[in-house]
């Protein structure tokens, strides 16, 4: 199956890099062209109907983020490319749509396009889409929604009804607001470079938690905290002083 594709970048060489990757060395793909411009690009997709837009997130004439807002409901898939590590990294993160660091890595490339070429046509990816619009046009990051992909599917929850992360080997179990628990196929690292931002620390191996989610913490027994949901979390004695520190600045 072929992925017809559209490139959004306003420097040259980029484009002609880019366009030499995807020609010259990724299998069933047809490049339709490129813009420069978020005006040129929109109008370029709605001529071409691709069904991937590899797009830098910032450009002179606006961000990728305007072109996306342009439509009502997107039916093409999404690569946003940077060369660093642009603020909106996060919401795109959260919603867990592919990006590319600039210079861009030939088997990365490869792989964001294998992924795109599973999900072209489906329900869930254009959901991931609509959860990145919102998540742009939020600038409250714990109102964001993040992205999770459980085994029913992909679910969309806000950051701050996370009480806590419970490591589970390449899995992650997730305790959430109204007594709700998910097991979600992202490791606990993952997680924590995903929320350390927006007060969630690492008090354990194996616990991420909510700050703003804390009941009380107890010193007995080697020291423990209590959560929102009444659970019992542990503390490694090397992150009480930090956790200690922190809360205390809440």
């Amino acid at each position: 199956m072929e992925l017809k594709v559209v490139i959004v970048e306003d420097e040259k060489h980029s484009i002609v890099a880019l366009n030499q990757l995807l020609v010259e060395f990724c299998e069933n793909v047809e490049v339709l062209g490129h813009a420069s411009t978020v005006e040129d690009a929109i109008e370029l997709i709605k001529a071409t109907g691709p069904d991937l837009v590899i797009m830098d997130v910032e450009l002179h004439s606006g961000t990728g983020f305007d072109i996306l807002t342009a439509f009502e409901k997107p039916d093409f898939g999404v690569i946003f490319t940077t060369a660093f590590e642009h603020y909106a990294i996060k919401a795109i993160k959260f919603s867990s749509i592919d990006y590319l660091l600039k210079p861009i890595n030939l088997e990365e490339l490869q792989k964001a396009l294998q992924k795109a070429k599973k999900g072209k046509d489906t329900k869930l990816y254009l959901s991931k889409i609509k959860n990145l619009v919102e998540n742009i046009q939020d600038e409250n990051l714990r109102d964001r929604k993040i992205c999770l992909s459980t085994l029913e599917g992909l679910e969309f929850i806000k950051a701050r009804d996370i009480i806590y992360c419970k490591a589970n080997g390449a899995y992650t179990l997730l305790s959430i607001k109204n007594h709700k628990e998910t097991m979600v196929s992202k490791n606990l690292r993952e997680f924590e470079l995903l929320l350390s931002e927006i007060d969630f620390m690492r008090v354990h191996n194996s616990y991420l938690i909510n700050l703003k989610e804390v009941q009380k913490y107890i010193k007995s027994h080697g020291g423990y905290i209590i959560m929102s949901s009444d659970d019992h979390v542990q503390i490694s004695n090397s992150k009480k002083d930090d956790f200690l520190n922190r809360m205390g600045k809440m």
